[in-house]
This record gives C-alpha cells, structure tokens and sequence, in this order.
C-alpha cells in the first residue's frame, strides 16, 4: 500500500496528499462521528498527515471532532483550520478579517480542537473591506505568540497573494481545482510559485462528479449542499456527465476507477501540489491513495486537461452569492 511521501508548502513539511474533512461535518448530507474518526486515524496510520478543516465547517463541530480523534496522538497530524465566516450558524454571508476577529477566531479554534497551537492557519475568504496587511499582520501576531505555526490563504488572488506574503511568508494557497475547476491556472498558481507559496486544492474531484458516481439529483440527500451548485442542475448536469462518462471510459483503459484519474492529474501538477480529497469513509480513502501510484504520461495529462477545459464544463462552481467571495 502506497505511504504518501512528503512535499513542501513553504517551510511546513505535509504528506503528498491529505484528508479534507469538511464532509464530516458540513455540507453533504448526514454523517458518523464514529466512522469519521475510525477514518481520521486511518488516514494518520497510513502516513496521511495533513488534515483539513475551518471553523465553519458544522459551526465549529468539524474542529472538535478533528480534536478528539487526534487528542492521544497530536504529534501525528498536521492541523489547518480556516477563519473568516463570521456568522457560523448561517449561510456564509459576512467575512471579517479584521485583527480582532482574527484573534478571537485563532483562540475559539483552539479552543475546540484542544492544542496549543494550529500548524497551518488559513483565512477561509479575503475580507475585501480589510487590507490584507492588516489582515496578515495579525496573523502574524499570532505566529509570534506561538499558537500558529505556519500562515495561509484560501482562495485568494494572485495580487492578494503577494502583498499578503509580503507582510509575513505564506505556506499555502487553498484553492479549488480539479480538471473541471481551473481558476489557479490563470496566474494565481505561477504567482504562488513564484513566492514559494504551496498549493492545497480542494474538492479535487469535483465534489465527488468526477468519480462517476452521481448522475441525476436522486443521488443526492434532500440536505446535501451540492444540489444548488449549478453544475449538478437540470440542464447543465446532462453536459457535464458527458465529461464524467469520458473520464470513465479512459480510467478502465488504465485499469483505475474515473475518481482516480482525476486525483492522478491534480496530483501530477506540481511538486508543490497537496490536494485534500475529502471523505469519511474507509474505502474511499483507500481509494484516493492508491491515485498516487499512478503516473501520467505527458500526452495523457493533456488529454485529460483537454476534457474538461475551461468552457467545455457547464456552469459555475459556485451560485452568485458564493462566486463573490472567491479570488478576492
């Protein structure tokens, strides 16, 4: 069985690919706290140590779960958390990255998690009314006071990336990609390696389309999150199974599952790439993992970049609403 090997984000050492855990919490319908944790230890037991997570996730219940799995073996995991939503019980409709929510945020995080210190602290979305200096300044703060480690950015624009590392160096860039989600390509990835910044995408499968899984509305709980995300609605949905059915097709050739492939080409990106698939399931991560045995020729990367390339995908990845909080 594959041991993910170890890549950069900056200064901070991570597995090759680490566990999303937004699904335990938030978002995709009910989940297990049991089967959450027996899968966080897994994923810890198989060398994967970077685990994910933000106070919204479940209006802070993702950080306390994370902190109870990992409570006898802290030393084990890599712990990022983000901050930056600051109505937690409610739609994500007010940022704030001022330094006195930012303070706050760190000590309730810490709190819920049970550890003196966060490894790698993210802003979740860029407060457009707050420079990013002062943002990062406190930060900063924080790093000096020994209770973060390394600093963060979630879905930042490349400008932002740089005055942000300019006042403090930043680890990591956590940002949507995947093979039907390409807005780093577009200067924000060249930006962050330009700086030395890491790259950490979420949802690198497409919030699970990629794996062939879902193809009508009935695959999805009447709670689950991605039925108002344009890409799974009517109309839309029917173009882009055709990507999925695409993509199935060519993982059979290769003898993997579609699911696979996609993580395989997030993967083969960069030595500077971490993705966090997410799932809290046993068998699931198993099967995340293995993508990292995979190795991808340079016309098959093509090839794969090609079938879901910017305006073959149908829809937004976010509704209007979210889509403005995004590369800010």
């Amino acid at each position: 069985m594959t041991t993910p090997a170890t890549r950069q984000l900056g200064e901070l050492a991570v597995s090759a690919q680490g566990l999303g855990c937004m699904g335990m919490s938030h978002a995709y319908g009910a989940s297990d706290d049991r089967q959450s944790i027996e899968t966080i230890n897994h994923a810890l037991d198989r060398g994967v140590t970077l685990l994910d997570s933000s106070d919204f996730y479940g209006a802070g219940h993702n950080e306390e779960l994370i902190g109870r799995a990992v409570a006898v073996r802290r030393a084990d995991a890599v712990l990022a958390t983000k901050f930056g939503f600051a109505n937690q019980l409610g739609e994500p409709t007010e940022i704030r990255g001022d330094p006195e929510y930012v303070r706050q945020a760190c000590e309730a995080s810490l709190r819920r998690l049970g550890v003196d210190h966060i490894d790698l602290y993210y802003q979740h979305r860029v407060d457009r009314r707050v420079p990013i200096e002062e943002t990062v300044g406190a930060m900063a703060e924080l790093v000096t006071a020994g209770k973060v480690r390394h600093l963060g950015l979630s879905e930042a624009s490349a400008e932002t990336v740089r005055r942000a590392h300019a006042v403090h160096p930043i680890a990591a860039l956590q940002s949507e990609w995947s093979l039907w989600t390409r807005d780093l390509e577009d200067g924000i990835a060249a930006a962050c390696r330009e700086l030395g910044v890491g790259l950490v995408p979420f949802s690198p499968l497409g919030r699970g389309f990629l794996t062939g899984r879902y193809t009508s509305m009935a695959d999805l709980s009447e709670d689950d999150a991605r039925r108002a995300n344009p890409r799974f609605a009517e109309g839309n949905l029917d173009r882009n199974l055709a990507i999925a059915r695409r993509l199935t097709e060519l993982a059979t050739e290769r003898g993997v599952t579609a699911g696979q492939l996609a993580l395989a080409w997030v993967q083969h990106q960069g030595a500077d790439v971490v993705p966090i698939p997410g799932t809290r399931r046993l068998a699931y991560l198993e099967e995340n993992l293995a993508a990292l045995d995979i190795e991808l020729s340079a016309e098959e990367l093509a090839e794969l970049a090609e079938l879901a390339a910017p305006g073959k995908v149908a829809g937004e990845r976010y509704d209007a609403a979210a889509l403005a909080f995004v590369n800010g």
